[in-house]
């Protein structure tokens, strides 16, 4: 059966990973992708929209948090392409930007109950 063209590329990804020593601009982004993930609000925030998109005022009565620390987070979120924003009106509404983020939760998670 052939691979589909996602799996041949995350494979080559794998190879490339297993073999070379990454270069400095990409351990850096990797690096401040990790700092994103090591706050609690923003780990919280990732979880309520994993089955769902979500205003500010849902997230924060979600969280018993303030829209406006909500908000700030959201910023971090959507910059680090890590969740996505749609307008509807005056309303937008927040969802987890792909799946690969959902996956990177799910292993962190994985990882920290064994």
């Amino acid at each position: 059966m052939d691979m589909c063209e996602s799996c041949q590329y995350n494979m080559q990804v794998i190879e490339k990973i297993k073999n070379q020593v990454p270069d400095n601009e990409l351990t850096t982004k990797l690096a401040d992708m990790f700092k994103i993930f090591g706050d609690n609000t923003r780990i919280r925030i990732l979880w309520t929209l994993f089955d769902k998109e979500m205003c500010v005022y849902d997230i924060a009565e979600k969280l018993s948090m303030s829209q406006s620390a909500i908000s700030h987070q959201l910023k971090t979120l959507r910059q680090a392409r890590l969740i996505k924003s749609r307008r509807d009106g005056k309303n937008a509404f927040y969802s987890i930007d792909d799946d690969h983020v959902k996956k990177i939760i799910e292993q962190m998670v994985i990882h920290v109950e064994e």
